[in-house]
This record gives C-alpha cells, sequence and structure tokens, in this order.
C-alpha cells in the first residue's frame, strides 16, 4: 500500500479549484464590459438596438419583425417581460401565444441577432398597472418599490421564475444563448429620490438579487445614477449625449432613445422627424457612446385591455422605424439604416479611443477617434438650428446642414449627414376589402339588480371592486323626490354632482342617458355636473364608471384609486342640496353582455339578435355581431372605428383593444422642422380628429371563412360604418441632393476600385406584391414640398420624367442616377440642385 501525503490531496484539491474557478471566469466574461463598450467573447463591440415587445404583436409577425430590424442595422433587440401577462393569477403562470417569451428570444437567436431582455418586473411602458398583476395590490402589508418584505419577494420570485426558464433553455449567451444584457428594475432613480432612505435601499437590495442570479451577462439599471457595482447605470430620454455613467470603467449605454412619443385617446399623435432621431443617435455616439436602443423599434398594438396610462390608446405606434402593423415606416426606417451601416464603418476608431474634440466654429466641432491600427473617423457636428456652417477640417472643407452631423469613416470622406435624407419615403393608404356587414343587435341593460348585484351604505372604490376583471362598474341608488318639489311646477331642474377618481361615467336616470363625463391623462379625474329629469316619487340613479386602463407610473401603486369616490349630491331642491354619498348603493360588476361572454364564439348564442329594421342604431350599451370572410392579400388589416363613440371589439374572441374615436384630439397642430430640440409636444398631428380611427386586426386571428366580430359601443354609433381595411403603399418617393454622400459609393472607394465620387441614386421600391404604376412628380432642379405635395421650384429640368416613365413604370423597382445629363441637361448651372420624384405603387 503506498501511502499518500496530505500536501498531495492539497494540490490536487487546489488544481480543481483552480479549474473550477478558471472556466467559472471564462463563463462569466464571455459577456462583460469596460470604459469603452460592452465586450463579447473579449470584442469590444458597438451595438445597436431596438425595442420590440413580444405581446404587442402577434408570434405569426414576430419573424418578420425581427428580421426587418435585422435589415435595418440592428445587433440587438430589446424587450420588457410583463409580470402581469405571465402571472395573472397568483402562482398560475402563462408563457403561450402572444407571451410565449421562449419562442420570442429563440427567433431572435436564428435571426443572429443578440436580445436584452429587462425583466424589471416594473416595466412602465405605457402598459396596465406597470406591468404590475393587480392581485400583487392585495399581498397583506405590501408596499411596492420600496424596502417592503412582501414586495420584495415576490419580485424576487418572479425575476428568479423568469431567469431560470432563460437557463433552462439555455439563452444566456454565457451558455451559448442570445441575451446579452439583463435589466433589474426601471427608471427607478427618481423615485428612489422621494423615497429617500428605504429607497435606496431597494435599489442596493435589488442590484445584489439580481447578480447573485448568477446570469453571466452584465445587469443594467436604467436612470439609475447610483446604481451599485457591477451593474451598468444608463440613460433613456429623446437625447443622452449629455450622459456619463456613475463609474470610469462603464460604458456609455442608452438603453430607449425616444423614436417617438406614445398616442393618448383626447391627444394629437406626436412623430419624430428622422433627421432629429439620427442626429442625435450620432452625437451620443460621438461623444463616446457605444449602446444605442431605440424604444420603439415597432411599437406595436395594446391588444384587449393591456394599455395603461391611463387614457392610453390602443395604437403604440409610436413612430418607430416598423409602424404599428409591421411596415417599414419610410424614410425613417432607410435613413436610420444608414446612420447604422455609417457607425459600423467608424467602429474599429470608436472602440479604440475616446474622443478628441476640436472646435470648428462657434457652434460647430469635430469629434475624432483614432486606434493603434490607424482608423481613423471623425464626427463633424452643427448644432445651429437654422444656419449652415462652411467648416475645415483636415486638409478639406465641409459644408453642414443646419442641426446635423457628417460622419466621416476615414476622416476626410463625409459618407452620410443626419440631415440629408438619402433614403426612399413612402406615402400609405388604408383601403376598404369589406364594408358592407349584415349586423345584429343587442340592448345591454342600463342598470339591473339581478343576483349578481350587491349593496352597501358609501362609495366602493372601483379597482377594489372590480379586481381590474373589467372595465366597468355600476353604481346605483334610489332618489325619492316629493310631489311638492317645486322644479315639478316648471321650476330649473335639479342638477347631479357626482365626483369620480376617473377614468370615465356614463350617467342613467330611470334607464336613460343623462350624460357623459371623462377624463384626460394629465386629469383622470371626472367632474359630472348638469341638470337631471326627476319625477316624483322613486327615481333611480345609475352611474356607470369606467376604467381605461390603470397607472403606469408614480409611487404608492397600492394605493391609487379609480371609480365614484363622492361625494354625490343633488341640488336644487326645496331642502336645498341632499346629499346621496352615504346613503345605499347597489353594485353590479361589468355588463350584463359580459357575464354571458357574447364576446366568445361559444357564448354568442346567449342571447337573442335583432337585425334589419330592429337593429340598434347610436344606441349607448349595444351589442353588435356580424360574420365575414378573410380577404385575400397578406396586407395589414385594420378596422374603420370612426362612425363609432366608445367600447372594445372582438375577433373569434380575441379582443382587439379599447376604441374612442369620439375623444376627438385637443393640441396645437402645425408645420414641424426637424431642426431644434424635441419633445412629444413638438410634431403633432390629427388635432381636431380621432386620436386613432384605424385599429390592428392580426391576420393570424382571421380563419378563411366566417368570423366572428363583436362589438361592444357604449355611448352610441352607427356599425353600418364600420369597414376592415387593408393598409398598404399608395407612393413612393425619392429626395437627393446632387452630390449627397452615398455610402455604398465609399465602400468602394475604400477598396480602391474607383478613384473618384460617384453621384447619388434615387432608389424606388414598390413593397412586395406591387409594381409603379405611373410617375406622379419628377423634378430635377429646386423641387419644393414634400413627399405626397411635391411641386416645382424655379429651375426645373425639362425631361425630368423621361427616365422614370422609361425605366421604371411597370418594375417593381429602379434606381436612376442623379446625372443632369439624364434629365435634358443642367437647367441652372452654378446651383445645387435635387432631384424629387414620386411614383404610384399598385
Amino acid at each position: 500500500m503506498v501511502s499518500i501525503k496530505p500536501s498531495f490531496f492539497i494540490f490536487i484539491i487546489c488544481i480543481f479549484w483552480c479549474f473550477v474557478l478558471l472556466n467559472l471566469s471564462l463563463v462569466n466574461a464571455s459577456v462583460g464590459y469596460d470604459h469603452h463598450a460592452i465586450t463579447i467573447n473579449g470584442q469590444r463591440r458597438i451595438l445597436i438596438s431596438g425595442s420590440i415587445h413580444y405581446p404587442r404583436s402577434t408570434p405569426e409577425m414576430w419573424p418578420d419583425l425581427i428580421q426587418k430590424a435585422k435589415e435595418g442595422g440592428l445587433d440587438v433587440i430589446q424587450t420588457y417581460v410583463f409580470w402581469n401577462g405571465h402571472e395573472p393569477e397568483q402562482g398560475k403562470y402563462y408563457f403561450e401565444e402572444r407571451y410565449d417569451l421562449v419562442k420570442f428570444i429563440k427567433l431572435i437567436q436564428q435571426a443572429g441577432l443578440y436580445a436584452h431582455l429587462r425583466i424589471g418586473p416594473y416595466v412602465c411602458a405605457e402598459w396596465n398597472f406597470g406591468g404590475f398583476p393587480v392581485w400583487l395590490k392585495y399581498v397583506p402589508g405590501i408596499s411596492f418599490r420600496t424596502d417592503n418584505g412582501p414586495f420584495k419577494a415576490e419580485m424576487q420570485r418572479f425575476t428568479e421564475k423568469i431567469v431560470n426558464m432563460m437557463k433552462a433553455e439555455k439563452l444566456f449567451e454565457s451558455q451559448g444563448g442570445p441575451i446579452i444584457l439583463s435589466q433589474i428594475e426601471n427608471e427607478y432613480g427618481p423615485m428612489e429620490y422621494k423615497l429617500g432612505a428605504p429607497g435606496k435601499a431597494y435599489s442596493n437590495w435589488a442590484a445584489k438579487m439580481a447578480v447573485g442570479l448568477g446570469t453571466g451577462v452584465p445587469w443594467v439599471m436604467c436612470k439609475q445614477d447610483d446604481a451599485p457595482d457591477p451593474v451598468i447605470n444608463t440613460c433613456n430620454g429623446f437625447y443622452c449625449d449629455y450622459f456619463s455613467p456613475n463609474k470610469a470603467y462603464k460604458p456609455k449605454m442608452w438603453t430607449e432613445a425616444w423614436t417617438g412619443w406614445y398616442t393618448e385617446f383626447g391627444g394629437p399623435v406626436p412623430s419624430r422627424p428622422a433627421e432629429d432621431l439620427a442626429f442625435s443617435v450620432a452625437r451620443f455616439i460621438q461623444k463616446g457612446g457605444s449602446f444605442v436602443n431605440y424604444y420603439m423599434y415597432h411599437g406595436g398594438t395594446n391588444f384587449g385591455r393591456t394599455a395603461g396610462g391611463p387614457f392610453i390608446a390602443t395604437s403604440y405606434d409610436y413612430d418607430a422605424p416598423l409602424d404599428e402593423f409591421g411596415l417599414l415606416r419610410q424614410p425613417k426606417w432607410g435613413h436610420l439604416k444608414d446612420l447604422h451601416r455609417a457607425i459600423k464603418l467608424c467602429e474599429p476608431a470608436l472602440i479604440s479611443s475616446d474622443p478628441n474634440i476640436i472646435r470648428l466654429g462657434r457652434s460647430q466641432e469635430a469629434h475624432e477617434f483614432k486606434s493603434r491600427s490607424g482608423a481613423c473617423a471623425a464626427f463633424l457636428a452643427n448644432y445651429n438650428p437654422s444656419s449652415y456652417a462652411k467648416v475645415s477640417y483636415g486638409n478639406n472643407h465641409y459644408n453642414l446642414p443646419p442641426w446635423s452631423i457628417s460622419i466621416l469613416p476615414d476622416c476626410k470622406n463625409t459618407v452620410y449627414n443626419t440631415a440629408r435624407v438619402g433614403a426612399q419615403s413612402a406615402q400609405m393608404k388604408f383601403t376598404p376589402v369589406y364594408q358592407h356587414f349584415s349586423w345584429q343587435s343587442y340592448n345591454d341593460e342600463t342598470a339591473s339588480t339581478d343576483d349578481s348585484a350587491f349593496s352597501v351604505v358609501g362609495l366602493l372604490e372601483q379597482v377594489n371592486t372590480t379586481r381590474d376583471r373589467t372595465d366597468y362598474l355600476w353604481y346605483m341608488t334610489d332618489v325619492k323626490i316629493d310631489p311638492n318639489e317645486g322644479f315639478l311646477r316648471g321650476g330649473k331642474r335639479p342638477v347631479l354632482n357626482v365626483m369620480s377618481a376617473g377614468h370615465a361615467l356614463h350617467v342613467y336616470i330611470n334607464g336613460q342617458l343623462a350624460g357623459t363625463a371623462y377624463g384626460s391623462l394629465e386629469f383622470p379625474k371626472v367632474t359630472f355636473s348638469e341638470g337631471v329629469n326627476l319625477r316624483a316619487g322613486i327615481n333611480k340613479i345609475s352611474l356607470l364608471s369606467l376604467a381605461v386602463g390603470l397607472p403606469n407610473v408614480g409611487p404608492n401603486f397600492e394605493r391609487w384609486n379609480a371609480g365614484v369616490l363622492g361625494p354625490v349630491s343633488l341640488s336644487g331642491l326645496n331642502e336645498g342640496r341632499r346629499d346621496l354619498t352615504w346613503q345605499k348603493w347597489s353594485y353590479k360588476i361589468g355588463m350584463k353582455g359580459e357575464s354571458l361572454s357574447l364576446h366568445s364564439l361559444t357564448g354568442v348564442s346567449n342571447v337573442e339578435w335583432v337585425e334589419g329594421k330592429f337593429l340598434s342604431q347610436r344606441q349607448p350599451l349595444t351589442w353588435y355581431k356580424t360574420t365575414f370572410n378573410a380577404p385575400h392579400g397578406n396586407e395589414p388589416l385594420a378596422l374603420d372605428m370612426g362612425a363609432m363613440g366608445k367600447g372594445q371589439v372582438w375577433i373569434n374572441g380575441k379582443n382587439i383593444g379599447r376604441y374612442w374615436p369620439s375623444y376627438i384630439a385637443k393640441g396645437s397642430c402645425s408645420d414641424c422642422s426637424y431642426a431644434g430640440y424635441f419633445s412629444e409636444k413638438k410634431c403633432l398631428s390629427y388635432c381636431g380628429d380621432a386620436s386613432q380611427r384605424w385599429y390592428h386586426v392580426p391576420r393570424s386571428w382571421l380563419k378563411p371563412t366566417g368570423n366572428l366580430m363583436v362589438v361592444f359601443e357604449e355611448m352610441g354609433g352607427d356599425p353600418n360604418w364600420i369597414s376592415l381595411m387593408k393598409k398598404e403603399i399608395n407612393s413612393i418617393c425619392s429626395d437627393i441632393n446632387e452630390w449627397q454622400p452615398n455610402l455604398v459609393n465609399w465602400h468602394l472607394k475604400s477598396s480602391g476600385k474607383i478613384s473618384r465620387p460617384l453621384r447619388p441614386k434615387a432608389h424606388l421600391w414598390c413593397a412586395p406584391g406591387q409594381k409603379i404604376s405611373s410617375i406622379k412628380f419628377a423634378s430635377f432642379g429646386t423641387p419644393e414640398g414634400s413627399c405626397g405635395n411635391y411641386r416645382e421650384g424655379s429651375c426645373h429640368a425639362h425631361k425630368s420624367y423621361d427616365i422614370f416613365e422609361r425605366d421604371c413604370v411597370g418594375q417593381a423597382g429602379c434606381a436612376i442616377t442623379v446625372e443632369p445629363e439624364l434629365f435634358g441637361g443642367d437647367p441652372c448651372p452654378n446651383v445645387m440642385k435635387k432631384l424629387a420624384v414620386e411614383a404610384i405603387c399598385s
């Protein structure tokens, strides 16, 4: 028997643990970071990301959305994780259909892209209750988003659930998967500031808890200046060039570059010019930024009752590069694609050094990056919002448009300028595909005290009563009017005064609609004060309180209220004012049609419907149903609800969402210049019109024949004007300067294949299945206007149309060089010219 010394065992154990620690360090180091950038397998990367929220589209849409994001130059897809969608009841999880998170992440991986998983689990996101499940509100002793034991326990449990699910599927990059980043909490810095010490303790706990889950990838906390190591703090906003991480060894990251803004019912529709968005991103990169995420890259749709706020519209289009329906928003998508290509050309220099800043003028500067291997890239900026600037840099002169940045991947040649849009523009249209539905109707009860009703003294809060299972709660009480009341003999009607915490209110007196009141996103509380018709004897007052999505941001989630909280009173009686607040009230949760499941394929036959001359039109609280066949083609579909008031729509039992076209947009809409700082109030449209008229109908929700559509109308509308529309390209435009920077040409030049710059080309491409049918406008010279309303300027080449009609009409697309000889010669020598063309697709 050979004896072995104890030191040998110690040696073997040391070797074993060194091996384990070495491998752990390698795993943990597969994604890391330094001052310059996120590193993946030791390689610094400039990463372009875009937010696509899986529940705001359908699984059938996901591959196309992801592919278009990749074609647009993205490296990463970012998404929140929606707690209330995944755990609608405590301990009962749902990861199917639109909530199939694993499938979504795997599709990202299959496309060759990375993923950034923002677990939160608070998300904000204009999502109902900020993503929290309503049951969380009723956990004993809970206080949201602070140093509270019950909340932290539930938050950690759900976070671990998601992390373990991702680990089980090997989806973290450390396991060979696509997830390179995770986020814990969300925009907590302002909340922590309000809460003080408990907020600070909570954010430190959240960071430590997340890091302890061992994902092998970095964690971030956005808008969290004191994010503890090793968590990276990041910026959200319209501009983030000013931002610096809280430690010198962390990279400069922008987790939400806002591409536009959300739409609210009653508000105009915001949009952000492509030029300014590109300017903000280029400005961030030139200041040393290395990770940019567009929020949103595809906004999508708030299906069902998922919209929060309240008053957030069903459309979550967000003026994103991919519109709500998944179509390219041009020129934004193409202009950003060109930006991403230009940035990638600069990547070797960007990841190697901090910028050297060179003043070029009062409002102009250069940011120059150089690597040890000789790579050089420069960004030339003109911050003046109204004037061009001619600057000298190196041995060359450059003309910079207002509020723009030129990108020079070799520190000499401009390949891109943020204000010069070379990408194709597009005008979209909605075309009817089904206009004459055969409707049937059913009138819901204005109020009733059936077996589901209950009575208490005083007024109940709505969310606590409904648990947010429905938008609707009835408040019902009786009022006795003495026959000797003065108003019964010709006096002024008594006034009913109702104070509500929101969000909307329909008032019924003896079964008849007496009036409606509703708030707004800024002022959600409701006041109703109108004269009402009362009769001698017993009168039934029925108040239908409506929630329009629970709040999604702010402190004290667990204490937010909705519904009629009072006071409620009658004034103008012989006795003066009568307080009704503390008398007996009866309550009924939801509409009768909801309890009968009239929106579902099985419940629709639970009542007798009427049609023809008996069809209810412009009547409140009315259900409508019809069937239809799916239209041919693959264009995205939408319902035109412009003739309706307010309500909800279901297709084959699936909730399209809330509609409210009668809430007209109030605001100040005017022409919008890209130059100068952008805000959500700057570039507005649809003032005086419906905030949202068209409502997305996913094609995957349709069967070839016999599709059931059910509409619940609250206020009174005419269903005969509802139309099913398809969204498609109407016309395409190209607007190119004579010597516009051209990325493709620079590629060729840098490879040595050409020795001089080439003239740019005007590219025109219709959607798949369409061809160019005619040329609506063409002018080489000094054309004016924009896509959809071009007009000739003082300088116009008389043969501008000829080459487009010859080479483009009848084709799916074409590319025409901006060469004076092609348009009949130079119409105005020594004048900087451009080409503008608009083609019709059909």
